[in-house]
């Protein structure tokens, strides 16, 4: 059996799914040219007939993207098929993947159907979709919690009918690594044609499970892994690119190979968690902070004696060259431009020069600047073209006085003031913001994260507005935390009076 694993990417579907981390187009492309850096396979660029904005993602990557293959989602339907086609028209090669739920709870509850009725839906989407592009990939949704043998029937007929890889989604994470190994192994023995297509692992992380299964599954004869960077996804997420892709590299003893350039993951990394607003936990694998950190006089006296006595990979493997350049209120232009792009960030010329301002605003309030510090300026521009913006913010508290904020807005060059009390400082200053912008806005989530430890660190906020019954998604990060969730809330703003 062929030892060459293909890395087929979600981040810009199933990762972007998660709520609050929808990207633009532009963005979208961003990552999508990162991703072709990095080595990925193949790049599902969205699902296009859910939105004008997801056909047209579909529709600009392709054109930006050169030789990955470029994958759209669809059902089982014509319509969704015709439209997949339509945006995939520019890609060089092109793949469609299609597909509906073969499990007895989703044949049963969610089409109301029998087995043998969604068999022959799925042969037909198949054929249907070989009319447009020669590689179709067929989804068993919820293959997880299918019957084998059922799925075994499905998956040779959707071969037959010209299904060129073959998807066995453990849509919910609820298999263990030993049952869905097994599931993959028995259809590689129990499948009339198999050798004719490539079966494809997708694993979620219900359970936390998501990365074992992946690699149970390889190690049974899947050879295509579907995974986001940094495990984005839809509630507990995806399988992790990182972690697959290392595991392989970590293990001599299992001979399989994938194309991805490792010196890329943590640039990459970086990158998608600051454009889609989603921190990178400290503990997470390859690419947390805390991933090479040692603090522990044991470990730390083993690293220092020999590393491998407590680092089974060497951080410059993934892009973690050791740049002991220190980013300080006394750093250049060059020192920030060197940092930027290590975290795989390019910019020049005037973008550089205005970041490089806002960059010592920070250095002045903070002893050294970081990544995520980096990161969060960096993300900062796209703010620069809202509607609503902060023009000043004040705010007086403390203990036996009653909270009061005075805000100044600028609403499309034309300034506005308001103050207000509240329970607290936010409270005091979001009151005065709602006497400026009056409409019936109904504040549903406020997360406050720090991104490092020590009181002079940047706070990011998260906030979630209703508006109009719709739910709408605002960020913001600053060294004052009031200033923050302010930014926050004129963010979310933004977004519905677009």
């Amino acid at each position: 059996m062929d030892n060459r694993v293909y890395t087929f990417d979600t981040t810009l579907r199933d990762g972007e799914q998660v709520p609050g981390c929808q990207l633009n187009t532009v963005e979208k492309i961003q990552v999508a040219k990162a991703l072709e850096e990095l080595g990925v396979d193949i790049i599902e660029s969205g699902f296009p007939v859910s939105s004008p904005g997801d056909f047209n993602s579909v529709v600009e990557i392709s054109k930006a993207v050169t030789w990955p293959v470029i994958c759209a989602l669809t059902r089982a339907v014509e319509k969704d098929i015709d439209v997949a086609a339509e945006a995939l028209k520019y890609a060089k090669h092109k793949r469609i993947h299609t597909g509906i739920g073969t499990s007895d709870s989703h044949i049963r509850y969610k089409f109301n159907s029998n087995r043998e009725e969604i068999l022959e839906r799925a042969v037909r989407a198949v054929k249907y979709a070989r009319k447009y592009v020669d590689d179709v990939e067929f989804y068993a949704e919820d293959a997880g919690r299918t019957d084998n043998e059922y799925l075994a029937r499905v998956v040779e007929a959707v071969i037959k009918a010209g299904a060129t890889v073959v998807n066995i989604p453990d849509t919910t994470g609820y298999c263990l690594p030993e049952e869905y190994g097994a599931k993959i192994k028995y259809l590689c023995e129990h499948v009339d044609g198999i050798d004719k297509a490539i079966l494809s692992t997708h694993c979620h992380n219900d359970l936390g499970m998501a990365t074992a299964n992946t690699m149970a599954g390889l190690l049974n004869g899947a050879r295509q892994c579907e995974v986001t960077i940094n495990g984005v996804g839809e509630r507990a997420g995806n399988t992790a690119l990182e972690e697959i892709v290392m595991i392989l590299k970590s293990h001599h003893d299992i001979d399989l190979q994938t194309n991805i350039n490792t010196r890329k993951i943590y640039p990459v990394s970086r990158m998608v968690s600051s454009l889609m607003n989603m921190p990178v936990q400290a503990n997470k694998a390859i690419v947390g902070r805390n991933a090479f950190a040692h603090s522990s006089g044991i470990h730390q006296d083993g690293v220092i004696k020999n590393i491998s006595t407590y680092e089974i990979i060497d951080p410059k493997e993934i892009g973690l060259d050791g740049n002991a350049i220190v980013l300080t209120a006394r750093s250049g232009h060059a020192a920030l431009r060197t940092r930027l792009e290590a975290l795989g960030i390019a910019m020049s010329g005037e973008k550089l020069d205005a970041l490089y301002q806002e960059f010592l605003k920070l250095a002045d309030k903070k002893k050294e600047i970081n990544d995520d510090d980096l990161l969060v300026l960096a993300g900062s521009e796209r703010a620069d073209n809202h509607h609503i913006k902060l023009d000043f913010l004040q705010v007086t508290s403390g203990v036996g006085i009653h909270p009061v904020a005075s805000i100044g807005l600028d609403i499309a060059g034309e300034k506005f003031e308001a103050a207000a009390t509240g329970n607290g400082p936010v409270d005091a200053a979001i009151n005065a913001l709602k006497k400026i912008i009056s409409r019936a806005m109904v504040l549903k989530e406020f997360t406050i994260q720090n991104i490092t430890k020590g009181s002079n660190d940047v706070g990011k906020v998260h906030m979630q507005v209703e508006c109009d019954g719709r739910v709408y998604y605002g960020f913001s990060a600053n060294t004052d935390i009031v200033a923050a969730s302010v930014e926050a809330y004129i963010d979310c703003i933004n977004k519905f009076q677009n």
